[in-house]
């Protein structure tokens, strides 16, 4: 299918001063944040104080200088830790290495992209044929010198003469769509504004995407995105041509895509209320020609309560091919005939199974099942009818992805990493199914020198958790390794082993890297992820609140040597957990959280998260449950933890009010001696497409400000 829609965290550095709100003499001093103790909302007969409101206002002149008196404080901190600018030095050392994707073939040409070590942005390039020279297809830093504009490729026409290219400026959602002439390697004149979570499907001489009505001035990054729209551009057009193809006229709170199959035989509509299921419908390009707002679409599925795709049609036998948890809480792909498209006459060609169903890629006349075995992959091949399971041999435990490609191809890529392997293509053969390495990075350091291990530790209600655990080899459990605990816990997204020079920064130094895998994420299908949302988020944080416990039960680390970390919806996790449990970590890094629980459906993309958290507007019982968590209004006097707050002004995933508002009321309630900071990264957003010189800085911020805290000087070679 040619997608097109995107559904989609003792201290004797740091001086003794005072918060605003404790006038003892002995605790830091934060910049003075206005309060407003009369603002707030009254929920369900519940009135809910909101002092801190007016730092929603992102542009305001009051926001901006509170900004930056917050990151005067953070960097005075940062700048006396004496390793600061040596952990800089060594990460960037330890990036400093090319890195590829797996080549995307569009008729005779192969893309890459391609990053010398050091380069802000890939740079996409361009060869004919495998063996051809290869050259400069877009740079990004050409672009924009400051390395703040990501480019990325999207669908190709069926004559494999036009590609599109999205361009996201500073970290922002919203896209510009471009489309380029293969036979020139020239852009064209179309340029198309206000698209967010949107792909490309071509038909005929255009493409099908979505985008939303263009926002007020000043309100771009934090307005609620709402009213999106299918449209088709035809090339060549000015966008104020495009055609309205599908619009809701009474729900402004659907995201709303079109899919094209391969051959242009079948549209598919994806709409959905948020992250969390979506509806499902179909129609015979063959037969109705170009869809309008009056087409009549054919449901695969209706409601909110189930997720199914329609993948491609089997050229052969005409038959839709489908992946769907209907009646599989762990997925299972079906063959569904469009002249009888009822669920009752759908029939499996892969069966649901114990383990999860990720994900399944089509290519050379086969199929390529993804599946999931305790968080680590297996792949699958089998005939298009399901017959003839084989299993790919990998290169070894860990995360791979690829093995699909456009009817005709002989051979397809591949990568495949795990937390001690980088990140390696492979190319595989149709015909023969012989793997052979593509491409393996040249490391300045041994990955073989680390070792991970997976273990199942019990939660509060005794359900088993998976964690990796990994570090140098050797290492001795004395309880005081310094360690950082990861996890994610949400929207059913899996964390699978992965690559991390970052990590490898830590664990040179002795340091324990740990993933925990908890309840709400998707590495065990559907109930797995239920069992984490809503009502049920508490699962999460008692999950990794199990976690920490048994690091130290096990020796790994104690309290005083524990950091954790999470983004976004772990940034969540973060605030939620140290305001149950402060005393239970040393450092905490919530990054670009959700940590409002009752206004996030108000900004951007948030309503899209209903389906996952719950509304608090709407619904009385939801209100009570996110109450009870909500990191921002759980942020109560007592001694927490170091904390760094981390966010970025063009965020517009998940608006920088969250940690804006979290912060200030984290320092007010601060009762202990460990700093609580923000830091606040300009000309960045949620966090892809961020220039690698940013990303450095970031990087040995956060672990400064952990080794420090936790007492651990980094040893640094003169090389290094």
């Amino acid at each position: 299918m040619k997608r097109s829609i995107i559904a989609v965290l003792p201290i004797a550095l740091f001086t003794a001063c005072t918060t605003p709100d404790q006038p003892t003499s002995d605790r830091m001093t934060y910049p003075e944040t206005r309060k407003d103790s009369l603002v707030g909302d009254t929920l369900h007969g519940t009135f809910v104080a909101d002092p801190y409101r007016w730092l929603e206002n992102d542009t305001s002149a009051e926001t901006a200088d509170w900004v930056k008196r917050q990151n005067a404080l953070t960097n005075s901190v940062l700048e006396k830790i004496p390793f600061r600018s040596g952990l800089a030095k060594r990460y960037e050392k330890l990036i400093d290495h090319p890195t590829v994707s797996a080549p995307i073939k569009v008729g005779e040409h192969y893309f890459q992209y391609r990053n010398t070590g050091l380069q802000n942005q890939s740079v996409i390039y361009v060869r004919t044929g495998l063996d051809g020279k290869e050259s400069v297809f877009i740079d990004p830093n050409a672009v924009d010198p400051n390395g703040t504009t990501s480019l990325h490729l999207m669908g190709a026409s069926i004559d494999r003469r036009y590609i599109c290219v999205s361009v996201q400026k500073a970290g922002s959602d919203w896209q510009d769509i471009t489309v380029y002439d293969l036979t020139t390697m020239k852009q064209m004149s179309d340029v198309l504004k206000w698209a967010k979570f949107s792909g490309v499907a071509w038909y005929k001489d255009g493409f099908f995407y979505s985008r939303y009505p263009e926002p007020k001035k000043g309100t771009e990054l934090s307005a609620a995105s709402q009213w999106q729209k299918v449209y088709y551009h035809k090339l060549g057009d000015a966008q104020e041509k495009d055609v309205l193809v599908y619009e809701n006229t009474t729900n402004p709170n659907l995201y709303i895509g079109m899919d094209v199959t391969e051959g242009e035989e079948f549209a598919g509509l994806t709409i959905s209320t948020g992250t969390d299921g979506y509806e499902q419908y179909f129609l015979d390009l063959r037969k109705s020609g170009m869809p309008n707002p009056s087409t009549k679409w054919t449901a695969l599925q209706t409601g909110f309560d189930h997720k199914t795709s329609l993948l491609d049609m089997d050229p052969k036998t005409g038959q839709l091919l489908v992946m769907t948890d209907v009646n599989a809480p762990n997925y299972r792909l079906v063959s569904v005939d469009p002249n009888s498209p009822s669920q009752a006459d759908w029939k499996d060609i892969i069966p649901h199974r114990d383990n999860l169903l990720e994900h399944v890629s089509i290519g050379g006349g086969s199929l390529f099942a993804h599946y999931l075995k305790d968080v680590t992959t297996r792949i699958y091949r089998y005939n298009m009818d399901g017959s003839g399971e084989l299993e790919i041999a990998l290169p070894g435990l860990g995360s791979a992805s690829g093995f699909g490609a456009r009817r005709g191809e002989p051979q397809s890529f591949y990568s495949f990493s795990s937390f001690a392997d980088p990140n390696s293509i492979y190319s595989f053969d149709y015909a023969t199914g012989k793997s052979e390495l593509f491409f393996r990075p040249e490391l300045s350091f041994d990955p073989g020198q680390f070792v991970t291990e997976q273990v199942f530790f019990p939660s509060k209600d005794g359900t088993k958790i998976p964690m990796f655990i990994t570090h140098k080899k050797g290492i001795e459990r004395n309880g005081k390794n310094p360690t950082l605990l990861y996890a994610y816990g949400g929207f059913n997204i899996s964390l699978t082993p992965y690559f991390s020079t970052e990590a490898i920064l830590m664990m040179e130094q002795g340091g324990v890297y740990c993933v925990a895998n908890l309840r709400g994420g998707g590495e065990y299908g559907e109930e797995w992820h239920k069992a984490g949302m809503k009502e049920k988020k508490q699962n999460v944080f008692d999950d990794f609140i199990g976690a920490a416990e048994y690091l130290m039960a096990m020796k790994w680390t104690d309290r005083d040597h524990l950091a954790i970390e999470g983004g976004s919806n772990g940034g969540l996790l973060i605030g939620a957990v140290m305001t149950q449990r402060p005393e239970l970590f040393k450092v905490c890094f919530p990054e670009v959280g959700v940590l409002d629980m009752l206004r996030f459906q108000k900004f951007t993309a948030g309503f899209g998260w209903t389906p996952e958290y719950g509304d608090a507007d709407s619904s009385r019982t939801d209100f009570e449950y996110l109450m009870k968590y909500s990191p921002l209004h759980n942020a109560k006097p007592a001694k927490y933890p170091a904390t760094m707050v981390m966010t970025a002004d063009h965020d517009d995933r998940v608006v920088p009010a969250h940690s804006f508002k979290f912060i200030s009321a984290l320092q007010a309630a601060q009762q202990g001696d460990a700093p609580v900071l923000i830091r606040v990264e300009t000309n960045a957003g949620h966090g892809a497409g961020k220039p690698t010189s940013m990303v450095i800085q970031e990087v040995a911020d956060k672990y400064a400000f952990f080794f420090h805290t936790v007492g651990v000087v980094p040893a640094f070679s003169a090389e290094q």
